[in-house]
C-alpha cells in the first residue's frame, strides 16, 4: 500500500504492517518517517533491533538468518535494511521478494533507499514490498508544499510568521529540510515562542541552500541567468568537483543535440522525448531550450565544454570555474564577452 509521508502518523495508529520501505532524495523527511515506525514498532512490542548497511558485496542471505533467529526465540524485532543506492540488486531483489512472500510475524522489515525510478517501481521486488506493507516515497518540497511544511514546523516550536516571512525563509534553506530545521530551532533559542518578523529571520537564518547540478541544470534550460550565477556560486563554494557540473551540463546538451536530429528527421517530438527519457516534469524546460538554442549554440557549449574539461585537468591554462560560468550563461542564452576556444 502506498501512502504519503502525511499519512504514516494516521495509518500506524489503526495497524502496524510487517513491512515498510521509504525511499527519496529529501534524508530528513525519511529519517523522520522511519523514526515513527520504529517509535509505533517499539510500542507495539518490537523491543530489539537489527541494523543492515547494503553495500557491495553484501550478503542477502542475513536478512532470512535474522529474520529465522528472532522466530527461534520468540521475541519481535525490527530489521533495518538502508540500501546504498535506489535498488536492491538482483540477489536482493530475489531476498526482498522471497521474504515478502511470508514475512514472519515477529519481525518487522523497515527498508530505506534512495529515489526510485520509474522502472523500479514497476518491478516485481518493489511490488512485492508494496503487497506485503507500505511503501512511501518521499519527494523533495517546493513551492507551497515547502512553505506549508516551514509554517507547520514553526508551529511545533511555538513560533509563527507570516508570507513573507516564510518565503524569506524558504529562500534561504531552498532544497534542504535539515538546514530548515536546524535554522528554526536556532530562531526558538534566540526569540522563544512568539510571533517572528521579516528582520528577525533575515538577521538569524545563514544562506543554506543546496544547490546541485540538477537544478544548475534546470536554471540553465529555463534561462535564468541570476540563478545560475547563485548556484554556481553555492557549488564552488561546497567544494563540488568541476568534472560532476560538466558531465551534466555535457549530457544535457549532447541530448538535445540528438533531439533535434531525431525531429529533423522525421520523428515526432513526444517520440524523440521518450526515446531520450525526458520525463513529463522536464518536458516544458527541454522544449524552451529546444527553441531558443541553435546547432550553432549548441557546438559553443560543447566546445566551452572541451575547454573546460582541460582547465579541470591542468592541460590549459585559465580559471575553470570562470569558463564554466561562460559556458552556463552561453547555455542559457546569456550574451558574454568571453573567447570561447
Amino acid at each position: 500500500m502506498q501512502l504519503k509521508t502525511e499519512q504514516l502518523k494516521p495509518a500506524l495508529q489503526k495497524s502496524l504492517a510487517p513491512v515498510y520501505f521509504i525511499s527519496g532524495d529529501e534524508p530528513l523527511q525519511i529519517g523522520e518517517a522511519a523514526d515513527t515506525i520504529r517509535t509505533a514498532a517499539r510500542q507495539a512490542g518490537f523491543t530489539s533491533r537489527e541494523i543492515f548497511s547494503v553495500d557491495t558485496g553484501f550478503a542477502w542471505n542475513q536478512l532470512g538468518m535474522a529474520a529465522d533467529s528472532m522466530s527461534i526465540f520468540a521475541d519481535k524485532q525490527i530489521i533495518e535494511l538502508r540500501l546504498s543506492s535506489s535498488t536492491p540488486g538482483i540477489e536482493g531483489a530475489k531476498a526482498l521478494t522471497a521474504y515478502c512472500g511470508r514475512p514472519p510475524e515477529t519481525s518487522l522489515l523497515l527498508v530505506t533507499a534512495g529515489k526510485l525510478s520509474k522502472e523500479s517501481l514497476k518491478s516485481k521486488w518493489f511490488q512485492a514490498l508494496d503487497k506485503a506493507g507500505v511503501t512511501i516515497q518521499v519527494r523533495a518540497l517546493e513551492g507551497q508544499d515547502l512553505l506549508r511544511w516551514l509554517q507547520q514546523r514553526l508551529s511545533s516550536r511555538g513560533l509563527q510568521t507570516g508570507q513573507a516571512g516564510l518565503r524569506l525563509l524558504a529562500s534561504r534553506v531552498e532544497g534542504n529540510l535539515l538546514a530548515a530545521a536546524q535554522e528554526i530551532e536556532k530562531l526558538y533559542v534566540l526569540y522563544g515562542d512568539g510571533a517572528l518578523d521579516t528582520q528577525q529571520i533575515e538577521t538569524a537564518v545563514a544562506d543554506s541552500s543546496r544547490y546541485d547540478v540538477f537544478k544548475l541544470m534546470d536554471s540553465i534550460l529555463a534561462g535564468k541567468p541570476n540563478r545560475i550565477l547563485k548556484i554556481l556560486s553555492g557549488l564552488h563554494a561546497e567544494g563540488v568537483a568541476p568534472p560532476v557540473i560538466l558531465w551534466a551540463i555535457m549530457r544535457e546538451a549532447r541530448t538535445l543535440v540528438k533531439i533535434k536530429w531525431a525531429v529533423v528527421q522525421g520523428q515526432g517530438l513526444e517520440t524523440a522525448f521518450k526515446n531520450h527519457q525526458i520525463w513529463d516534469k522536464r518536458k516544458p524546460l527541454v522544449s524552451e531550450a529546444l527553441q531558443r538554442l541553435s546547432d550553432s549554440d549548441l557546438d559553443k557549449v560543447l566546445v566551452l565544454s572541451a575547454k573546460a574539461d582541460r582547465q579541470s585537468k591542468g592541460q590549459q591554462a585559465g580559471d575553470v570555474w570562470e569558463t564554466l560560468r561562460v559556458l552556463c550563461l552561453v547555455f542559457a542564452s546569456v550574451p558574454v564577452m568571453a573567447p570561447i576556444g
